[in-house]
């Protein structure tokens, strides 16, 4: 009865915690985070999910075949959950993150991909596993107990080095009071993996018989309990200090815009008025040459070009000049004169003259009486 309730709560709790962790790291890949870093939270995830694969089969096995939990085949599969679940956790291990060195474990999985290290770590237990079937499978004077011995040490290992993983983690995160319990998931894992390997018969010659089996019960249940609940912990507290870190690399990829901006638009100020100074300094240039370019005429060059302005349409040279009572010669003078200071030159020069004195005005200047 104690195994079906150890069956079904692990089955239920772990599958249903696989299933969100899953989903989570499914959301992480796609909101664009990178492989490295949620890798852990597909190893952490698989590794609760091989825990409620195993408890589920053992439950239908148990309850649904009747089968004894002391059977060689279920101790083979424990076995086989075990190490599978204890390869995950390995590899999970370097993506908890934190500012400390690595242990020793944790750079021996680093120096091997994903593959080679599955195949490194399964070519070893395979080897070590035949070995130790072969001696007991036939063999009833041995305990099935025996076939523990191959997850033992490896289960202490990977549990010690959890340990030291999670506290460099949580100290990092200025979350001290973590530590108390992932040193008792440490302690809850060493006593569950004791368990396994003392035989029941020998237990219970020290103590009571129930008293051993809840015992085992409990251990098994409640490190995977804590397991799940550190993992929990420390994959929120990732994602706080993820979302903050990102937070903090858009403010300050913000900020450095901004300072770009800034100065981007000093330049353009500094260019501006470079520019409004040129403009202002051409302006000057232009009116003094507006200035410098006005054309001083006579007074009596202003009355040539009134009256030629004013007559020299129906009028020739000769017939101003002699309006005028100047000779053709003098008249001639003073519109040669006229020519050079305009800087008029080629054919018609006669109605650019006439043109230059309307529009400035020179008509006002004329002497010649109308013959109307």
């Amino acid at each position: 009865m104690l195994n079906t309730i150890e069956y079904a709560v692990t089955s239920l709790v772990c599958l249903i915690t696989a299933v969100v962790i899953q989903r989570i790291y499914f959301k992480e890949k796609r909101r664009g985070a990178s492989a490295q870093a949620i890798a852990g939270i597909k190893w952490f995830g698989l590794a609760i999910l091989i825990w409620g694969i195993g408890g589920l089969v053992n439950l239908i096995c148990v309850s649904g075949l009747h089968m004894a939990p002391t059977n060689k085949g279920l101790i083979y599969l424990g076995v086989t959950v075990s190490l599978v679940n204890s390869l995950f956790i390995l590899l999970s291990l370097p993506s908890i993150e934190h500012q400390s060195s690595r242990s020793v474990v944790v750079r021996m999985v680093e120096r091997f991909s994903v593959r080679e290290f599955f195949m490194v770590f399964g070519g070893i237990l395979l080897m070590i596993a035949f070995v130790f079937v072969a001696a007991s499978y036939n063999n009833a004077s041995i305990s099935n107990n025996f076939i523990w011995l191959i997850d033992i040490p490896i289960s202490i290992v990977v549990a010690f080095s959890l340990l030291n993983e999670l506290n460099k983690a949580f100290i990092n995160r200025a979350m001290r009071f973590m530590l108390l319990p992932s040193f008792a998931l440490f302690v809850l894992i060493v006593i569950a993996v004791t368990h396994r390997i003392i035989p029941q018969d020998r237990a219970i010659a020290v103590v009571d018989q129930q008293f051993w089996g809840l015992l085992g019960i409990i251990t098994a249940i409640s490190f995977k309990f804590l397991f799940i609940l550190l993992f929990s912990i420390l994959l929120y507290s990732w994602k706080f200090l993820s979302e903050k870190e990102e937070q903090e690399s858009q403010m300050a990829s913000l900020q450095a815009k901004l300072t770009s901006y800034r100065k981007e638009k000093q330049r353009l100020t500094l260019s501006i008025e470079s520019h409004l100074d040129t403009i202002e300094s051409l302006k000057k240039e232009v009116k003094e040459l507006r200035v410098s370019a006005q054309v001083v005429l006579s007074e009596r060059q202003k009355e040539v070009l009134g009256n030629l302005g004013l007559y020299g349409g129906q009028k020739s040279y000769t017939e101003i000049a002699e309006a005028m009572n100047i000779s053709v010669d003098g008249f001639q003078a003073h519109i040669h004169q006229i020519k050079k200071l305009l800087n008029i030159s080629g054919t018609g020069g006669k109605e650019q003259l006439i043109s230059f004195a309307k529009e400035q005005d020179l008509l006002r200047f004329a002497t010649i009486k109308s013959d109307a």
